[in-house]
């Protein structure tokens, strides 16, 4: 789909599964199974999706999934797909390799968001797009460098270090146009400094979810991940954002939703709904 100067493609960087009570927090199970069924082990499943954004001599790539750089052990816990999770053969189905990515917006440091960031490289981690900067939060770096215990796990150094180590990370600052046409939008409740890209058009515009709404399931205000770090603050940023999204007719892209890439939405009776899917 396009918006404004840019194309916009879906790319698929992983299939995993993760645990249900998990993904969903306090939310009874009884409710969040209508909409996502688990299996005996109570997973459900979950993609890794990223976004490719093509346009004014840019190709920009928002995350990088999960890569092929965990252990076996994380492989079985998480159950990942290791063929989905190969970026060069999704790339190619767009008539890509990896070094034509200009640019990569890490929307947060958590692995499933960034392991594919890098690559082993003669027994070392290096930059998997090489042409390309990569933008990171500035308080998310340092987050990331100094993980608190509840979420260490989540922040492994061999996806993100590599890339001040070649020099191609840019720390930026806040809210702002990142490049024209495309804005930064910063929230701070699944974890300070996570960013979403806001792909801008003057009828309809697309909107990065990353972790703030991780599936069309987390539409409802209240529903939020046991992950989230600060839910209070998710609930406030999420009730706004919505809002505006509705106000402005934004098309929402999930990260990691099984089974709907984005969507536009519309105000239901209780709660804000999918008010149709959107192929990207």
């Amino acid at each position: 789909m396009k918006f404004g100067d840019y194309e916009c493609f879906s790319v698929e960087t992983g299939k995993f599964a993760i645990d249900g009570g998990a993904m969903f927090g306090v939310v009874p199970k009884i409710l969040w199974e209508r909409k996502m069924p688990a299996d005996e082990k109570n997973l459900i499943p979950l993609r890794a999706r990223s976004l490719l954004i093509q346009g004014k001599g840019k190709n920009i790539l928002i995350d990088t999934g999960i890569g092929d750089k965990l252990s076996e052990k994380l492989k079985q816990i998480y159950q990942v797909d290791i063929d989905s999770a190969n970026i060069n053969m999704s790339l190619s189905k767009l008539g890509l390799t990896c070094s034509d990515i200009t640019d990569v917006i890490i929307t947060h440091l958590h692995f499933d968001h960034t392991e594919g960031s890098t690559s082993i490289m003669d027994g070392k981690a290096v930059p998997t797009f090489q042409n390309a900067r990569y933008y990171i939060q500035k308080k998310q770096w340092e987050i990331a460098n100094n993980p608190s215990a509840r979420d260490r796990a989540s922040y492994m150094e061999e996806n993100f270090m590599p890339l001040e180590k070649a020099g191609v990370l840019n720390l930026i600052d806040g809210p702002q146009e990142i490049f024209e046409g495309i804005d930064i939008i910063v929230t701070n409740g699944h974890t300070p400094g996570q960013q979403h890209p806001l792909v801008k058009d003057k009828t309809r515009s697309l909107f990065f979810c990353a972790d703030l709404i991780p599936t069309s399931a987390h539409l409802p205000v209240p529903w939020h991940m046991a992950y989230d770090n600060f839910p209070m603050i998710l609930i406030d940023e999420k009730q706004k954002l919505l809002a505006r999204a509705l106000k402005e007719n934004w098309i929402l892209f999930f990260e990691h939703d099984p089974y709907l890439a984005a969507a536009s939405i519309k105000q239901g009776e209780k709660n804000i709904e999918i008010n149709s899917p959107v192929s990207i």
